[in-house]
C-alpha cells in the first residue's frame, strides 16, 4: 500500500469529510489514479472483509502492518535494547447503521473479539508470546476507539472457554470454533491502554455501544483526535 493511499484511508476513518476532501484535492491526478489502482488491488485480492479496518487499527496504534494472512497482524520494535519485536493482533469490529433499528439482533460495540479454531496448544503458545491485543470499534467505517492490552489479560477467559467445552481433554483434530471475550472480561485490568478515542463520535453514536463500555470510554481523560 503506497503512502498516499495509506494517508487517504486513515483520514477517511479519522477526519471530517471536508478535511478528507481537502487532502484529496491536494493530490495530483496521477497520485489519485495510483491510489485507486492500489485500492482496487487490495479489494480484488482481499480474503477478509475487515482488512482495511485491521490495517487502520494496527497503523494508528503505531505498529507496522503485516499484510500476510499468517502470523500476527503487526509488530513494532521494543524500547528495550536487544528485546524482540512486540507483536499485535487486531480485533476490529464495524457496525453498519443502515437498517439497524429494524434488525432483530442489534450488535453493540463492546471491546469484543474472538479467536477461531482455538486449542489448548494455541492457548499455551499465546500465553508464552503474550502479544498485544488491539480492540477497535468502527461505525460505518469511522474509527471510534482502539484499546490495547496484553494477551495475559484475557488468558483466563480463553482457558474458561476451552474448559467449558473440553474440560481439559481436547480430542485431536477437534477445535473450539470460536473463543470470544468482551469488555466484561477486561474491565478490571490495570493494563488497558487507550490508543485512540474520539469521544465526540462515541457520544454521537451512544446507542451502538454496550452501556457499561460506553460509560468507561466517556470517563477516560483522552480527547485527542488522530
Amino acid at each position: 500500500m503506497n503512502r498516499d493511499l495509506s494517508e487517504i484511508i486513515t483520514a477517511y476513518a479519522t477526519k471530517t469529510h471536508s478535511e478528507l476532501s481537502q487532502l484529496m484535492i491536494g493530490k495530483s491526478k496521477d497520485n489519485l489514479i495510483s491510489c485507486l489502482n492500489d485500492l482496487l488491488t487490495v479489494y480484488m485480492n482481499d480474503k477478509n472483509s475487515s482488512s482495511l479496518r485491521e490495517y487502520i487499527t494496527v497503523t494508528v496504534a503505531g505498529y507496522k502492518h503485516n499484510a500476510a494472512k499468517l502470523g500476527y497482524n503487526g509488530f513494532k520494535h521494543s524500547d528495550e535494547i536487544g528485546a524482540k519485536p512486540v507483536n499485535c493482533e487486531a480485533k476490529p469490529k464495524n457496525i453498519q447503521t443502515e437498517g439497524y433499528d429494524s434488525r432483530t439482533t442489534k450488535p453493540k460495540l463492546n471491546a469484543d473479539g474472538s479467536f477461531n479454531d482455538y486449542t489448548y496448544k494455541r492457548l499455551n503458545a499465546d500465553i508464552e508470546e503474550n502479544f498485544n491485543l488491539l480492540c477497535s470499534g468502527f461505525i460505518d467505517g469511522e474509527l471510534h476507539y482502539i484499546i490495547e492490552f496484553p494477551f495475559a489479560v484475557i488468558a483466563p477467559r480463553m482457558k474458561y472457554n476451552l474448559d467449558k467445552k473440553f474440560n481439559g481433554k481436547q480430542p485431536k483434530g477437534i477445535y473450539l470454533r470460536s473463543s470470544s471475550f468482551n469488555f466484561s472480561h477486561i474491565e478490571n485490568s490495570s493494563l488497558l491502554k487507550i490508543i485512540y478515542l474520539n469521544k465526540e463520535a462515541v457520544e454521537r453514536n451512544k446507542k451502538y455501544f454496550n452501556g457499561k463500555f460506553y460509560d468507561y470510554l466517556m470517563l477516560q481523560q483522552y480527547d485527542e483526535i488522530y
